[in-house]
């Protein structure tokens, strides 16, 4: 089974949400894991209201700090942003790729204008899961 690591800046939205679809998606063939280059200390409870939505398991997310995986091999380690692409190390062995989402974090509004920012978000993020699956083939 192949691997992959999902990084962002807090791993607290994107790559919580990439981690999950990747899990369902390339169930039996990927892997994935996520973390931050600094840790926010939670997962946004938008993100665990949406993934909990669309029927994504959410007991233990938590947000972890890339550090925690510095050990670990990986086929693929995808950045979700561009802040952890700048702050991003190498890990030998894989191939690095670069995704550039907005964070829904950021969004503005009432709470379901809100969660409708992170719903388009994890659609995005779904369709590159998607394209990535197709071209490992």
């Amino acid at each position: 089974m192949k691997k992959a690591l999902f990084l962002c800046t807090g791993n607290s939205c994107r790559s919580q949400m990439a981690e999950a679809i990747l899990n369902r998606r390339g169930q039996g063939h990927w892997e994935a894991v996520s973390a931050g280059s600094k840790s926010a200390g939670y997962v946004h409870p938008l993100a665990l209201r949406l993934l909990g939505e669309l029927g994504y398991p959410v007991d233990g997310l938590r947000s972890k700090k890339h550090d925690e995986f510095r050990e670990g091999r990986f086929d693929a380690v995808i950045t979700v942003c561009d802040r952890a692409k700048e702050a991003c190390p190498v890990w030998p062995g894989a191939d690095m790729i670069h995704w550039s989402f907005e964070d829904p974090a950021d969004a503005a509004g009432t709470e379901e204008e809100k969660l409708a920012v992170f719903r388009k978000i994890y659609l995005e993020i779904d369709d590159r899961i998607r394209l990535f699956l197709a071209a490992a083939k």
